[in-house]
């Protein structure tokens, strides 16, 4: 049984700093993809963050430069690491994993990945940014 757990999150003022980590678990042998999904108020559900099993990230233009997120494949760990946050960064974030099979994984550069690719999700944490 898969399983993503989520910690972190919480209130920052405008360039500041906030991570979040995510635990996926029951995974197995499996190829996972793994992406960070923000939801602002009044806006759909968006990947922002997208890291598949070798490591390769991909962000969208949102958070580039800012956002990092690094990986401890020992632990099924991911932190996202958000820099020099800003008010527009505001909402409920999600921790998304696909396992299988998986030949390739969505790409959240440009405007972001759709979440209708991902079956497990973590229950979502809050960020608020104040200016």
């Amino acid at each position: 049984q898969v399983q993503v757990v989520q910690s972190g999150g919480g209130s920052a003022q405008a360039g500041g700093a906030l991570t979040l980590s995510c635990v996926v678990s029951g995974s197995g042998n499996d190829d996972v993809c793994v992406a960070w999904f923000r939801q602002s108020p009044g806006k759909e559900r968006r990947g922002v963050v997208g890291i598949d099993a070798t490591g390769d990230t991909t962000f969208a233009d949102s958070v580039t430069g800012r956002f990092t997120i690094s990986r401890d494949n020992a632990k099924n760990t991911l932190l996202l690491q958000m820099n020099n946050v800003k008010p527009e960064d505001t909402g409920v974030y999600y921790c998304a994993a696909e396992v299988g099979d998986l030949e390739i994984c969505p790409n959240c550069s440009g405007s972001g990945c759709y979440d209708h690719f991902y079956r497990f999700w973590g229950q979502g944490a809050q960020v608020t940014v104040s200016s």
